[in-house]
């Protein structure tokens, strides 16, 4: 798991474009062209990555599912028999809490979900294995926190999978089997047509619970055109899915 990520890590923006940038200074003396052409491409790729307006423009390109109407939360279980939540990682040691815990955009998803099954009173289950092997696993982390952060108990875990695709299957190995197939899917705006996908491949009817939109305007100093730190880590996510989505075009069926 570490290498497969470290690789991944590398070979996506924004690693590939600091690596890049290494090659530049690398090679400054002995082929200064190409050392310039790898500056540009590295420079300019980080430049725009850090910019608020391309996190913006990328986002309306991948969010594609509407945000799930305030009405229609106390409805949902005319709709759904069950909310699921996808994992998104974990910090791992927090001293502040002397464990792991969720993500800021983990509890971001559980706080949606503690929502909407507080309204709606449909039960909860969390997908999300273990990360380099070592527990607890994703899914027990936010049960956890649902359970004493929001109030809310989880009914099911789904503790084995490590992609978007292994949620849905092996979801679909816990609910189908208790006739429930129809179930609303919480995660970030960006990453839900890739999840709603997964999971109406593996045999569900899917209510979109998108969270965290990007593609919007929030008011930005000069309109986005500022750099900020927090875009490189954004337009990482969403170029990260764009090349998922693809892939998942290709590889699964």
């Amino acid at each position: 798991m570490p290498i497969r990520y470290f690789i991944k890590q590398l070979l996506l923006p924004p690693g590939i474009l600091l690596l890049l940038l290494l090659v530049a200074w690398w090679l400054r003396r002995s082929r200064p062209r190409l050392a310039g052409v790898c500056f540009a491409i590295g420079f300019g790729g980080m430049w725009l990555m850090s910019l608020p307006v391309v996190v913006q423009w990328g986002a309306k390109a991948l969010e594609r599912e509407p945000p799930l109407a305030r009405e229609e939360w106390a409805t949902l279980a005319q709709r759904a028999d069950a909310i699921v939540v996808l994992g998104s990682g974990r910090e791992r040691g927090d001293l502040a809490w002397g464990e792991d815990q969720p993500t800021g955009v983990g509890l971001e998803r559980q706080r949606y979900a503690a929502r909407l099954a507080k309204a709606s009173g449909l039960p909860i289950l969390t997908t999300g294995g273990l990360h380099y092997g070592t527990p607890p696993t994703e899914a027990k982390l936010m049960a956890d926190s649902l359970r004493d952060d929001f109030g809310v108990t989880v009914r099911w875990q789904e503790g084995e999978s490590r992609t978007t695709w292994e949620n849905a299957r092996f979801t679909a190995d816990i609910l189908l089997p208790q006739g429930i197939k129809r179930v609303v899917v919480v995660t970030q705006a960006w990453h839900m047509p890739r999840s709603v996908w997964s999971f109406q491949q593996a045999g569900f009817e899917v209510v979109p619970a998108p969270v965290g939109f990007l593609g919007t305007d929030n008011a930005r100093p000069f309109g986005g055109w500022l750099p900020e730190f927090k875009s490189i880590w954004q337009s990482g996510q969403l170029l990260n899915e764009a090349v998922g989505q693809v892939g998942y075009s290709l590889f699964y069926r």
